[in-house]
């Protein structure tokens, strides 16, 4: 199961305690102080990973708490800071602060750092300080991690227009097929690779319907997932059981498409006619080549004809918009948001925001 929603609680390590301590030696009856400071609290820091793909882990774990720092000592031993807390997100999350709305950060590269709390700092001993003090507590901040999946390609159309049965037989992703609405309820990822240094990631989408734009049948859930995608490939059954017409089943989705986002409208396409087996498919074909903008790749995924077309042509595509990404900003198409200010401490390689 696909969990791509989860709100966690996070807790920066509370501040060591400073040492309240007196040396008192034959010299100096009245002692003098010598007592460290407490160490810093540990912080809570957002890395992502692209070994993970899912948030289901913080569904049963919402609760996540860095170390605390340890007590200073007498003779003016500082304590030590306490330990950092790593927590490891898939790629493509939005963080977002609970109370504000606000995206932290985009976490879009494998091993890219977030600090999302703060350890409080230790309290002055006694060596430095007239009197002990407590350190201070951590940073408490509720947080939103919404995915959105990461994916060079996304197949998009009618539930049961063929999409499962395509990422099925040119990948190795293994999607739910069946004859019924629905059969896909979450994103599917497959690598496709055509030579051991050509590939791309495609994902094989729920079926979208009327209204979807608004919610209808969780649209915009899963409209969600293609905002990040490169290349839509439109899949289109070019004989559907209920007799409708392909082409004004391709003007729907491509209209939900436009309702709802217009950078995803205007993303690349691929069209793609499929299940060419089934009777009827050809007549429909010639009728939707002459009203469809731009090429369409006839494909029998029963079948396996015209799959090593598609694959090419998806790939073509992708490389295109690859290189349009790298002449525009040289860094690829994500970028982070932005901190808010200098008052954040940066530890490691983290970001704070």
């Amino acid at each position: 199961m696909l969990i791509d929603n989860a709100k966690i609680i996070v807790y920066g390590g509370k501040g060591g305690k400073g040492c309240s301590s007196l040396f008192k030696d034959i010299f100096n009856r009245k002692g003098i102080p010598d007592g460290g400071s407490g160490g810093d609290g540990g912080d809570v820091v957002i890395e992502g990973s692209a070994n993970l793909h899912t948030l289901l882990d913080f569904k049963f774990r919402p609760h996540h708490k860095a170390g605390n720092g340890k007590h200073g000592g007498s003779n003016n031993k500082i304590g030590r800071r306490g330990e950092d807390l790593i927590v490891k997100v898939p790629l493509g999350t939005l963080i977002k602060d609970l109370a504000t709305k606000n995206v932290l950060r985009d976490v879009t590269f494998d091993g890219q750092r977030v600090l999302v709390s703060k350890g409080g700092r230790g309290g002055r001993g006694n060596a430095s300080k007239k009197e002990a003090m407590e350190g201070e507590d951590g940073e408490i901040r509720e947080l939103i991690l919404e995915l959105k999946l990461m994916a060079d390609a996304g197949l998009i159309g009618l539930p049961n227009a063929g999409k499962s049965t395509i990422i099925t037989r040119i990948s190795k992703a293994h999607s739910k097929i069946a004859a019924y609405p629905f059969t896909t309820k979450d994103p599917i990822l497959g690598v496709v690779c055509l030579a051991p240094e050509a590939s791309f990631v495609a994902a094989d989408m729920p079926g979208l319907i009327e209204g979807a734009h608004s919610g209808k049948g969780l649209g915009d859930r899963f409209l969600k997932h293609i905002e990040r995608t490169l290349v839509l490939v439109h899949v289109v059954d070019m004989a559907p059981q209920d007799g409708s017409d392909p082409y004004a089943n391709y003007v729907k989705i491509e209209e939900e498409l436009r309702l709802y986002d217009r950078d995803v409208y205007d993303k690349p396409r691929v069209i793609v006619a499929s299940k060419m087996d089934t009777p009827g498919a050809e007549d429909n074909l010639r009728s939707f080549e002459s009203r469809a903008d731009g090429k369409v790749f006839s494909v029998s995924a029963l079948a396996g004809t015209g799959l090593k077309e598609l694959v090419a042509g998806i790939y073509e595509v992708i490389n295109d918009v690859r290189k349009k990404d790298q002449e525009n900003n040289g860094e690829g198409r994500h970028e982070s948001a932005d901190g808010p200010g200098e008052q954040d401490r940066p530890v490691g390689p983290e970001e704070p925001f």
